[in-house]
């Protein structure tokens, strides 16, 4: 048996699939396509999450539209960040180039042009539907770790959350929670310390100016209502294929704290929303986070302990999430060993710290017979990438270099009038367009700020005026019967004569109806 014949039987037998599953590309040995040797990834198997990485212009935007379009096709949908702004063409067919038909047919795979079902999503100023999330839904110990808060803010920051559980005041947005810290330090102090406890200054006068430096990268406009439902994330079209969902991130990349935010947050409402499936024959749901660096890069030891602990349960939800990355070692090690399939396109060797990463990568892939990966990771052409997956049987499939198939949709972004079209025909758009300021904790705080201000204002009015009826009558004025004594040359006014004893006898219901009763009968 030739080495070609070989590796077409370690390949085929490597990855072959019982179940339904999605066809990546196909394999290459010493730089050429070897024919039908398909790489097959079980569909099975896309819940265990996944890495595609390499360096600018070698492909890595391509292979995840490809992923995307074959998990629609399969009626599986998906939720893409598009940070760059390159994905949005997969709304649209794309079109056919000897370059394509050439590279399909090395492979042996038909290539045809399709659009896909796609809903735009934005959590910033750019059109699309708009994605927005409550305070009182990330709860204290999430909210903690977003504003990396130390054991010490943290404690003060659940007690905030139980005060205004307490007190049904609603966590809307951040304003909310910035008016229930000023008012719990400032008129509400007594009131919290004498039934949770005091609070330090200094603890809350941080957790303030960490809720100022999140709104000032835009999270104001994310937090509020109405709140998005993640089940609308799991629609399909009416052929069945599945909607790609893109949130279009092009205006956050300097905003970390931002994206990470967001991340965590839908991760999290995902994973408590949806319910345990196990063992299923495919996902529901797939999210790919590109650009996955600006997650990692800025977030706490604490934050990295969430996404880690999420990442490990989310899976039983029937959810992949998908990392992509220049670097593999932008992804922590934790997180990382958590990826069932790897796709790692070119990686380039300019400096000593850049060969240290590839010999690192290399490490991070099965031991092979067919290549040398350490050296193969740097020859890679745009469009060909190192692979290996899980089959559905949770194993390690064997390593190989794989010619991606090319994608079906556009390989561009789409016009802006392409994108109003979009937008113009979704249900989605028109629903979670409106902007809800409902009776929450900022406006209900305020109120009872004026309520025991105009209380205050009362009291030292009644104050007042006592302190001038002593005055004028002296101290057991209004206590006794007897006749006030005149302290001044003033006379007394109408509504202190009305108090005189004899004036109430008078003036009495009892007295009015005896004498009207007397004249009645003199006059019979």
């Amino acid at each position: 048996m030739s080495k070609k014949d070989d590796f077409f039987s370690h390949i085929s037998g490597g990855y072959s699939c019982k179940g339904d599953y999605i066809v990546l590309g196909g394999a290459m040995l010493d730089g050429e396509a070897v024919t039908d040797a398909h790489i097959r990834i079980a569909l099975k198997s896309l819940n265990r999450h996944g890495l595609i990485a390499g360096a600018t212009g070698t492909g890595k935007t391509k292979t995840l539209q490809v992923l995307a379009e074959q998990l629609s096709l399969k009626g599986i949908p998906s939720l893409v960040m598009d940070v760059k702004g390159d994905l949005s063409g997969v709304a649209r067919p794309g079109s056919e180039n000897d370059f394509i038909r050439d590279r399909h047919a090395k492979i042996n795979l038909p290539y045809s042009t399709m659009g896909f079902p796609v809903e735009l999503l934005t959590i910033s100023e750019q059109n699309g539907v708009r994605l927005r999330a409550t305070v009182s839904e990330f709860g204290p110990v999430l909210f903690s770790r977003i504003l990396d808060l130390n054991d010490t803010q943290a404690g003060i920051m659940s007690i905030i959350f139980k005060y205004c559980d307490d007190n049904q005041l609603g966590l809307i947005d951040l304003k909310d929670i910035r008016k229930v810290i000023q008012y719990l330090t400032g008129e509400g102090k007594e009131e919290l310390e004498k039934e949770y406890g005091a609070m330090s200054t200094a603890s809350t006068g941080v957790i303030l100016r960490k809720i100022i430096e999140l709104e000032q990268q835009g999270a104001d406009r994310f937090f509020g209502e109405e709140s998005f439902d993640v089940r609308d994330l799991m629609r399909r079209d009416a052929s069945g294929n599945g909607y790609i969902n893109i949130i279009r991130l092009t205006d956050i990349q300097d905003k970390p704290k931002l994206f990470s935010t967001f991340m965590l947050s839908l991760l999290a409402e995902v994973y408590s929303t949806m319910p345990e499936r196990g063992d299923q024959p495919k996902p529901e749901l797939v999210i790919f986070i590109d650009e996955a660096h600006l997650i990692f890069s800025q977030a706490s030891k604490v934050l990295l302990e969430q996404i880690e602990t999420i990442v490990k349960l989310i899976r039983s939800k029937g959810v992949g999430v998908y990392f992509i990355t220049q670097n593999p070692m932008d992804v922590p090690a934790p997180v990382l060993a958590q990826l069932g399939l790897k796709v790692q396109h070119a990686l380039r060797a300019f400096t000593a710290n850049d060969r240290k990463d590839i010999r690192l990568t290399a490490e991070n892939f099965p031991i092979s017979d067919y290549y040398r990966t350490e050296e193969t990771i740097t020859s890679l052409g745009t469009g060909e990438a190192l692979v290996t997956a899980l089959n559905e049987k949770g194993i390690p499939t064997p390593l190989a270099v794989v010619m991606v198939r090319a994608p079906m949709s556009r390989m561009d972004i789409l016009t802006p009038d392409e994108i109003s079209s979009i937008n113009s025909s979704s249900q989605l758009v028109a629903r979670y367009s409106r902007v809800i300021d409902p009776d929450s904790a900022a406006e209900m705080l305020e109120r009872k700020i004026r309520e025991a201000e105009e209380e205050r204002r009362e009291a030292e009015a009644r104050k007042a005026e006592q302190k001038s009826y002593e005055r004028d009558y002296g101290r057991d004025y209004g206590r006794t019967t007897r006749t006030p004594t005149r302290t001044s040359g003033r006379t007394p006014s109408r509504r202190r004569t009305t108090t005189h004893p004899v004036v109430k006898v008078l003036t009495s219901a009892t007295f009015i109806r005896g004498v009207m009763g007397i004249l009645t009968k003199a006059m019979k």
